[in-house]
Order: C-alpha cells, then sequence, then structure tokens
C-alpha cells in the first residue's frame, strides 16, 4: 500500500485547487489559514506569501527564507498533510522556497514538531503489515534504478555509486571518498584472496569489481535492476574481471551456495520491515558457519515511517529502520554483531556533492524528462541533506558474524590505517 492521502482528503484538497484558479485575491479564511500555517512552522526563520504577493504575519525572529504559496491547494495541502503535499506543490511550482534550499529544509526541521497525527498512524501500520514480493520489489527497482544510466552518470561519481560515500579527510573528492567507501567495506569484512561473496542489490557494480579486483575475491552479485546489471556486465568484460565476478539479474531471495562474506549495501531500504527476518534466513542459508557479513543501511534513531512523498514519488515501499530494528535481520538467525558504525555525516557531505553537480546538470535532465522531474529530484536530494544534517536520518553500516565465527578482531586498527 503506497502512501497518501484518504479519499476525503484528496477531494478537499482538490476542490480547492479549483477555487483557487477561479478565485482571485486570497479571502479572509485564506489568511485565516495562512497565520494557522505560519504558527505550525514555530520559530522556524520563514516568511510565508500567499499567491497574491501578501506576507502572513511571523513571530518568527530573523527570517532568513520565504515561502511563497501560488495557489489555495498548497495553502490547504501544507495544513492538512504537511509531509506529503510539501513535496507535491514544489514538485508542480504551487510552492516555492526562496534561499538555500536545504538549508531551508534543515531549518524547518529543527524548528518544526516530529510528524504525527493519524496519516502517521496508518503509515507505521502499513509499513509493519506491507510484505515486498518479488515481483513487488522488481517494479519498485524498476521505478527509480531504470530511469537511465545517462540520467544517474550526469551526478554521481566516475564509478556510478549511489550510496554514502567515506570522507577520509575534509577536501577528498567524490570520487576519492567513494573508492574509500569501497574499500572501507571491504577492510570491515577483511577479505582474502579467493573467499567467496555473495552481494545483494549490487548497482552498478561498483564494489564487486572492486572485491574482485583490489582483493581477489569471486563475487555472484544480485540485482534486479536490468540497467544496472548490464552496465555492470560491461564494465567487468572491460576490467577483465567476468571470470570473478557473476551479476545475477534476480531477487537477493534466489541467492544459493555457500560464500565466506555476505553484503549488502544500500538494499536494506527496500527490504520491507516485516521481510527482515526473512533475509535473515536467506543469509543464514548460504553464510558458512563461521563467515562474516555487512549491512549497509540508511536508518533512523528510532522507529518512523517514511516520508509519505518520498515513498510515492522516489522509492515505492521505501522503508528506513532503527537499529533496533535491524536487529530483526540477525538476531533470530543466530548472528552476533560484531561492529556499528554511523556515518551519517558523511552522507550529508555525499549528498551536497550530488546536489551540486545534479544543479549543473539541470539543463539536461529537463531535456530528457520535465520541469516536475527537475524539482522533484532537487527537492528529494535537498531534503535528504536536511535529515542527515539534522539527525532524523542516520547512516548504519552493521558488521556481523556466522555462530561459529572466531573472526573478532581485537581492535579496529587495521579498518583505518592509512593507505
Amino acid at each position: 500500500m503506497q502512501a497518501g492521502l484518504r479519499p476525503s482528503a484528496n477531494r478537499l484538497v482538490s476542490s480547492a485547487d479549483h477555487l483557487a484558479s477561479t478565485a482571485g485575491h486570497p479571502t479572509s479564511v485564506d489568511r485565516l489559514l495562512g497565520s494557522v500555517l505560519s504558527r505550525a512552522l514555530g520559530a522556524a526563520p520563514v516568511r510565508l506569501f500567499l499567491w497574491d504577493g501578501s506576507e502572513i504575519a511571523s513571530d518568527a525572529a530573523g527570517e532568513r527564507f520565504q515561502l511563497r504559496l501560488h495557489s489555495r491547494r498548497a495553502l490547504l495541502g501544507l495544513l492538512i498533510h504537511p509531509q506529503l503535499y510539501f513535496g507535491e506543490c514544489y514538485a508542480d511550482g504551487s510552492l516555492d522556497v526562496e534561499g538555500d534550499l536545504p538549508e531551508a529544509l534543515t531549518a524547518l526541521y529543527e524548528a518544526t514538531p516530529k510528524p504525527h497525527g493519524v496519516h502517521v498512524a496508518i503509515d507505521r501500520v502499513c509499513a509493519h503489515l506491507r510484505r515486498i514480493s518479488p515481483s513487488r520489489s522488481r517494479w519498485n527497482v524498476h521505478h527509480h534504478y531504470d530511469l537511465g544510466n545517462d540520467f544517474y552518470r550526469l551526478w554521481l561519481d566516475e564509478r556510478m555509486v549511489y550510496t554514502c560515500a567515506y570522507f577520509p579527510t575534509p577536501d577528498a573528492t567524490l570520487e576519492e571518498a567513494q573508492l574509500a567507501k569501497l574499500d572501507l567495506v571491504c577492510r570491515k569484512l577483511r577479505l582474502r584472496p579467493q573467499e567467496r561473496v555473495i552481494e545483494a542489490g549490487c548497482g552498478w557494480g561498483a564494489l564487486a569489481l572492486h572485491m574482485a579486483g583490489r582483493y581477489g575475491a569471486r563475487v555472484r552479485a544480485f540485482n534486479l535492476s536490468g540497467e544496472q546489471v548490464a552496465y555492470a556486465r560491461e564494465c567487468a568484460a572491460r576490467a577483465g574481471l567476468a571470470n570473478r565476478v557473476e551479476f545475477v539479474e534476480d531477487d537477493y531471495r534466489a541467492a544459493t551456495g555457500r560464500c565466506d562474506a555476505f553484503v549488502s549495501v544500500g538494499m536494506l531500504e527496500h527490504v520491507g520491515l516485516r521481510s527482515y527476518r526473512e533475509l535473515g534466513r536467506v543469509i543464514r542459508r548460504v553464510l558458512k558457519n563461521d563467515g562474516r557479513g555487512l549491512l549497509h543501511s540508511i536508518g533512523r534513531p528510532s522507529p518512523a515511517p517514511t516520508n509519505a512523498w518520498i515513498v510515492r514519488r522516489i522509492f515505492p515501499d521505501g522503508y528506513t529502520p532503527s537499529l533496533a530494528e535491524m536487529m530483526e535481520v540477525f538476531e533470530p538467525n543466530g548472528f552476533a554483531v560484531l561492529d556499528v558504525e554511523n556515518l551519517r555525516t558523511h552522507y550529508a557531505r555525499t549528498l551536497e556533492h550530488w546536489l551540486e553537480r545534479y544543479e549543473r546538470a539541470v539543463p539536461q535532465v529537463r531535456a530528457m524528462f520535465d520541469e516536475s522531474f527537475v524539482r522533484t529530484w532537487r527537492l528529494y536530494l535537498a531534503g535528504s541533506i536536511a535529515g542527515f544534517r539534522f539527525g532524523s536520518m542516520q547512516l548504519f553500516q552493521v558488521l556481523f558474524a556466522g555462530p561459529a565465527s572466531g573472526a573478532v578482531a581485537a581492535t579496529r586498527a587495521d579498518i583505518y590505517r592509512q593507505e
């Protein structure tokens, strides 16, 4: 079930949109509702303007940003379901933010209360009940990752890594930071030549190729995106690694055989909360008793549903777990958690690099898609920066081992050695 408004709420906002298209200046009711919205923004340094250019008085001090509503639909939408309609109205142009967008969104996060109410309650129940089948997973992956390699090539690094980078120094480039992340994952797994690795959700293949080319591992990598798998196979052939890396276009649940290490970077967000134990059983089936593994996932400081607009427009069925929820993968299946690291600040910096490159590529993106797509992805990247800066979003790397593993290192010194 995708997040959204109840039919009655949808009708209300649609009716308001019709009124906005036929009415001229805001009415006294509009101004009253604008005052309600202004108070809901709390101490956020934001000036609120209605569609005739009039300003709604605010008690906030030091306003640094302007929020301009261009329709009654935008006003009512932000009052009825702000998590959903902020994104919808920004994307269709009925809402504009003047000022640095990531900074404005961070300020809104800091000033407004944690989302609550009936929509949040419904979304939480749905997250616990939703089971994501292999066919549903394939559709979800196609919706996001098969937008075209040419699109992602515009703003990702040269290896096409679409997950959190690791910045070993403040001045590291995005390319350097993504390579450092790939190597950090391998060092945490303490990979050795000829070891067999199963990777679930391999993206465009950068990690699998790094494990094979740099560490001499033999990798079987699973992915449901046809475009990504085709690209990864071409990269393996060019690098002379096709005999060491097999890219499989299939669901992670189809994994067979036995491996020394299991790794998944950026896939858990698509698995679905109800399927965590199933993922754990898959890992238990393929990982040797003395093997080890690593899960890398966006997370939350405490359980909460994913933003409704993100679920509707960006990641269908997406769910970002708390650390306690992630334990459902490990504890019921007898895995020992060896190490947990939070790379939240690194993801904020990664997204800053992505947004900067994306903005430079906007003319090409607009030519590929349309203005609504341009605004949708700008808001997605900027909102993600704000979430990681504010702390509502986390990035967990969890290192774990099978029940017979003795691979518990005394220190982390070898992981963080300088190359």
